[in-house]
């Protein structure tokens, strides 16, 4: 089981990046919620990673903290989530928030992410209630905390098309959400605000 990977960032999309550890390059997919926390390219990165193995592919998934590692396990616990959506969750809710949303049974709230439905927020409130905590303000305040508010449209509209928005549509909910938003918002937020707002 391959537990963490540190070495070097030598490329980074807000859902992928590839880590150099001693000469060999790792691919790793990621959410937002840890694109955010990235350094910039060449610096050393450290992601705690989950190793998915399929009859049919190796997909190694790393996360910027053990906190969102702990809830893409508990994430992928639920019937009919697979790691796919389960990143996808991670992408367009931090931490935080989603124990809070589980916490107050808020399924309006969960089936605003892209490929959530009603009936799957409604299962992940079933089955993660128990087994979740209750959401600490301070714990969504630091996931926020850690989040650098220097990325672009282009780095929005990348991950808008890796969640499924069509390119055309990635542009412009992109940019009403900056506007929407201000210049100073970080590319998760802009995200989160074009998911919704589409």
């Amino acid at each position: 089981m391959i537990t963490f990977l540190k070495g070097k960032l030598t490329d980074a999309l807000p859902t992928q990046v590839v880590i150099d550890v001693n000469g060999i390059g790792y691919e790793v997919l990621i959410p937002l919620s840890s694109f955010e926390k990235l350094p910039e390219l060449g610096q050393a990165v450290t992601l705690r990673t989950q190793l998915v193995v399929r009859e049919d592919s190796q997909t190694l998934y790393g996360f910027a903290t053990d906190a969102e590692r702990e809830l893409f396990r508990l994430i992928q616990g639920v019937s009919g989530i697979g790691p796919r959506l389960a990143l996808n969750v991670l992408s367009g809710m931090n931490v935080g928030s989603f124990k809070g949303a589980i916490a107050a049974g808020d399924v309006k709230r969960l089936s605003s992410i892209n490929g959530v439905g009603k009936k799957t927020a409604e299962r992940m409130v079933l089955e993660l209630k128990d087994k979740l905590g209750p959401a600490t303000g301070a714990a969504a305040a630091l996931d926020q905390a850690a989040a650098p508010h220097d990325k672009t449209i282009a780095d929005t509209v990348s991950a808008l098309e890796a969640l499924g928005t069509k390119p055309g549509e990635a542009q412009k909910a992109a940019e009403a959400a900056r506007a929407m938003l201000g210049p100073r918002a970080s590319v998760e937020e802009l995200v989160r605000a074009a998911l919704k707002g589409g």
